[in-house]
């Protein structure tokens, strides 16, 4: 019961704390941490207006992309309560389902007719396809390890043990690996820049342009959706076994990856498009590194 209040109701905080945090950073008072639930429910009551040449599939896109990913966090578990849903091998439909959200989006923005907002597909494309591989990867790694289960059994056996070297190392490497990964998946500093207008610089944000009302207020809660995905599977790596501490532990370090997003965000500018590029491609290399950390820790014996 309460990891499904979490999924329905705690998505929408995460950009609230992230905006309060830069407000913060630059001097200012800024918005209330609950602005982005107001700003839901006014989209919610607004009309909605469809390009003409937009087909069907800008109008159910919405809805596809946040009926996968709600399936998908069904299978992450939130902090200290297991996972709603869980079988063996469910990490594949996770990756499956998620890939599916952004598809989707990517086909609505190629319908909308707009050679624009098909510039933004094609960039976040040239994302996704190194993304893809390295969570693959990264869990690739964690099943050699130990065997075929639930994702958050897999994300449980591995969650860090300060008493051992190579847990210790393996879910910390893959704790900033999937926190890039969260950065751009998120659409966030540096890899993009949630509030910019600029032609040359926009990747997600111009694939939503012709949205809004209420198909934009899904839009934006899906995205807040999957910012909790990697958020919850970031902390879990890094709660040790203790139970007791284990919600307490949980918010705290989601509460501090939020504030780190509002600080790299306040500190730094948005990349080049072709660094970007390379810096995508970290998370590969850091889930290449894990499996070979975790495949000599086998055959050694360690």
């Amino acid at each position: 019961m309460i990891p499904i209040v979490m999924i329905i109701f705690l998505p929408l905080l995460l950009p609230g704390i992230i905006n309060r945090s830069k407000a913060i950073m630059a001097g200012r008072k800024g918005q209330s941490i609950f602005q982005p639930y107001y700003h839901f429910a006014k989209l919610l009551g607004k009309d909605e207006v469809v390009s003409s040449t937009a087909g069907f599939i800008t109008r159910i896109a919405p809805l596809i992309a946040l009926a996968a990913t709600l399936v998908a966090a069904l299978f992450i578990p939130m902090g200290w309560q297991k996972s709603v849903l869980g079988f063996g091998g469910d990490f594949v439909l996770v990756l499956y389902l998620l890939a599916l959200a952004k598809g989707i989006m990517v086909l609505a923005a190629m319908d909308s007719g707009s050679s624009f907002e098909g510039m933004g597909a094609s960039r976040e494309l040239s994302f996704t396809a190194f993304l893809e591989p390295a969570f693959m990867l990264i869990l690739s790694a964690l099943i050699y390890n130990g065997s075929l289960q639930s994702l958050a059994s897999i994300i449980s056996w591995h969650s860090i043990n300060f008493h051992e070297v190579w847990s210790l190392i393996s879910a910390l490497l893959i704790a900033s690996a999937l926190y890039i990964m969260l950065l751009v998946e998120a659409a966030r500093v540096p890899f993009d820049d949630p509030n910019t207008h600029l032609e040359l610089t926009m990747i997600h944000e111009v694939m939503i342009l012709d949205y809004s009302g209420f198909s934009l207020a899904l839009i934006h809660y899906t995205a807040a959706l999957k910012m909790l995905i990697y958020c919850s599977l970031i902390s879990n790596l890094l709660i040790p076994g203790s139970f007791f501490w284990a919600p307490l532990i949980y918010f705290v370090l989601l509460f501090c990856q939020l504030v780190s997003i509002g600080l790299v965000e306040s500190l730094m500018a948005r990349f080049r498009m072709n660094r970007n590029l390379e810096l995508v491609l970290v998370p590969v290399s850091i889930s290449l590194l894990v499996m070979a950390a975790l495949i000599a820790r086998t055959l050694g014996g360690w």
